[in-house]
């Protein structure tokens, strides 16, 4: 904890995305359900969620670009600028009763979201490589505290105003605009140097294929995709499946909440994991937590079996997120890093789009059981990648050096 406390920049990212994730689960909770009193038809009630992931897919790229030419704060100052205007697009929406300006502040909304996808490599960037996983989970953690505040925030604020849901995007309107202002005290460039920043985005532009060419950005390219992608496709499935099953909206709530809580206060445990066993390691030890999780789902459908799967789901998730982010920063050059981390989040974007789309259908036809051993396949690609991966990096002007317990 003291890197938390004793690094400002830390710190900064740390708040910013308690900051995000309380405007997310927000969004999650809400969106749907205003979706649906504004929609000309039921079937179109989710479409604001999908334009959401549909504009942070959009922005990745542009925003990796600016920020590899201007510095982090730079990008993610737009980022929250973005979360302030979607959050009053969508609050003048609700005023006017108009699903068209509903959808248009959801897609912008997902700009804020692609920006707050970086703050974890801006973690990675301000600390010696020694501390990088714990910094990387120290951001990641600040989730923990949307988890205990962001539902009482979405339930107050939902009726706040005379007009259902106004209060809630114009909550999240303010909440993004604190996190530009803490956003704004973080370094510029906080990579390095001005000149080595200069001579990193003077270098040749490295394509996709090269980059993936290596074991190493492989590796973390699929951790990340794949522990992103099927909690995903779980955590969306499981209120579904607990509706089917006869379990109440109350019930529901409770095992979401737990899951956030999986998915972020293992982070301070997560990171010095990092550190000290090595990335690889703790990917491995991720996957093996995705099938317990998968295990303890297909052994029953009480409430007991719904929570104890969805946390550990969230565990699993949090320790393959932060070993693969670790992971991919061993294994490019300052020169190539936009373009690594814009694939690792086109990546993670892509899946988690159709991992959306596609968990209410499966779990409607084919059944909770076939979700949870569909997932099994995938978490033994995931173990077979990181057995197969090198520690190699690139020779000359890698951004960090190898994995230091590997």
């Amino acid at each position: 904890m003291s890197l938390l406390l004793r690094h400002p920049p830390i710190l900064r990212l740390f708040l910013a995305q308690a900051l995000y994730w309380s405007c997310a689960m927000i969004g999650i909770l809400l969106t749907s359900l205003a979706g649906l009193a504004l929609a000309p038809r039921e079937s179109l009630a989710t479409l604001p969620l999908a334009l959401l992931m549909l504009g942070n897919l959009l922005a990745i790229q542009p925003l990796s670009q600016l920020m590899q030419r201007q510095g982090r704060r730079r990008g993610f100052q737009f980022g929250a600028l973005a979360g302030v205007i979607g959050g009053l697009i969508c609050a003048l929406g609700i005023g006017q009763a108009s699903f068209l300006l509903l959808c248009l502040g959801s897609m912008t909304l997902g700009i804020y979201q692609a920006s707050a996808m970086y703050y974890r490599f801006a973690a990675v960037e301000s600390v010696d490589v020694a501390f990088q996983g714990r910094a990387t989970a120290y951001v990641i953690g600040g989730g923990v505290v949307a988890a205990l505040i962001a539902p009482s925030l979405g339930s107050l604020s939902r009726h706040a105003l005379a007009t259902p849901y106004l209060g809630a995007y114009l909550l999240i309107a303010i909440l993004a605009l604190i996190a530009l202002g803490i956003l704004s005290g973080i370094p510029g460039n906080p990579v390095s140097s001005v000149s080595s920043v200069s001579s990193a985005t003077s270098a040749p532009r490295v394509s996709r294929r090269q980059l993936l060419s290596r074991p190493i950005v492989r590796a973390a390219i699929l951790t990340t995709a794949i522990g992103h992608g099927l909690m995903i496709l779980v955590m969306n499935a499981t209120p579904l499946a607990m509706s089917l099953h006869g379990l109440s909206l109350d019930a529901s709530g409770q095992v979401i909440q737990w899951h956030m809580l999986g998915m972020f206060l293992p982070a301070f445990i997560a990171g010095p994991l990092t550190d000290r066993l090595g990335s690889r390691r703790v990917a491995c030890i991720g996957a093996c937590l995705l099938a317990c999780s998968a295990a303890i789902a297909l052994a029953g459908l009480d409430w007991a079996h719904f929570l104890l799967s969805s946390c550990l789901l969230g565990v699993g998730w949090n320790l393959m997120l932060v070993a693969g982010i670790t992971l991919l920063g061993r294994g490019h050059t300052l020169a190539e890093r936009a373009s690594a981390q814009g694939l690792m989040e086109l990546s993670n974007g892509s899946v988690a789009a159709v991992m959306s789309f596609a968990s209410g259908a499966l779990v409607t036809t084919l059944g909770w059981t076939a979700v949870n051993v569909g997932l099994l396949p995938f978490v033994a690609l995931a173990l077979i990648v990181q057995l197969g991966s090198t520690n190699r990096v690139p020779a000359s002007g890698s951004a960090s050096r190898p994995d230091p317990a590997e």
